[in-house]
């Protein structure tokens, strides 16, 4: 198995020769500093100074990360190492910073999720976690995933399994469990529990589809399905399946409402009216 130091982080040449992402954050980052002089040097080091998103990810994530155990510059690797192994986990990376800035009402800029967001950042650790996981490597895998839980506080499995365009918003005691599985273009808000119920192993978790809303304190417990574009109201404890376009609601949660319409997690409408 390699040394996680002895991979370089990616080159600027491995990253997508057009990348709307950076050149954005680059831009945003630009205009900051040149407006806040006390946040340059800050700056200068995450973004100006770096030569693409894949850079500028790793330097975030181990910066957040580090001590002296496992050091900035191992830890920068150890990204650049997934990232050069799977471009997909910075396709999803771009994906789901591009859905915070889309749905979340309190952020204006890129570079708001990508410096000072810990649900963007825990998301981020945990695909990295996830890559090391896949590759055999569970010690280290845990190692991030326990960083992640103290720093952040979003504790994520490495083995759940986790689409792209994904919003953890506030993100404080979000819980995945190991078989646990989200669907792309899914939005939680905090205290969500994906959890298991019992103590045996096996499939425990529950599944996630896609476009799904999950409202804040909401509990789903058991390896039960949530279908496309549900909605689960906020405090809500689900212990059954939910159908695809159904809201729910309660404890034990049941359904409240007609169909919703499409997508509830990209609109990010909470409420709980029939809005077929």
């Amino acid at each position: 198995m390699s040394n996680p130091e002895a991979a370089p982080a990616p080159s600027a040449a491995q990253d997508p020769a057009s990348d709307d992402v950076w050149d954005r954050l680059s831009v945003e980052a630009e205009d900051l500093a040149g407006r806040e002089a006390l946040l340059r040097p800050g700056l200068e080091a995450a973004i100006l100074a770096q030569p693409n998103f894949a850079r500028a990810l790793a330097f975030q994530l181990a910066n957040q990360l580090a001590d002296e155990r496992l050091p900035i510059a191992t830890l920068r690797s150890l990204c650049g190492s997934a990232y050069q192994a799977d471009p997909a986990i910075l396709d999803a990376a771009r994906a789901d910073i591009l859905a915070v800035l889309e749905r979340d009402a309190a952020c204006h800029t890129l570079l708001q999720p990508m410096l000072n967001f810990k649900g963007f950042h825990a998301l981020q650790t945990y695909r990295v976690s996830h890559w090391l996981w896949n590759e055999g490597r569970d010690g280290l895998a845990y190692e991030l995933q326990g960083r992640a839980s103290n720093r952040f506080g979003v504790d994520i499995h490495p083995a759940a399994r986790i689409g792209s365009g994904v919003m953890m918003d506030h993100a404080t005691s979000i819980v995945i469990g190991e078989t646990a599985v989200v669907g792309d273009d899914c939005s939680f808000l905090h205290e969500v529990t994906l959890g298991g119920t019992g103590v045996k192993g096996g499939d425990r978790h529950p599944k996630i589809g896609a476009r799904v809303l999950i409202g804040a304190g909401a509990k789903v417990l058991g390896a039960i399905h949530v279908g496309d574009d549900a909605k689960i109201a906020a405090g809500s404890v689900v212990l059954k399946p939910v159908p695809p376009r159904c809201t729910v609601a309660g404890v034990p949660a049941v359904p409240v409402a007609g169909p919703c319409k499409p997508a509830p997690a990209k609109r990010m409408d909470q409420s709980i009216e029939d809005d077929a």
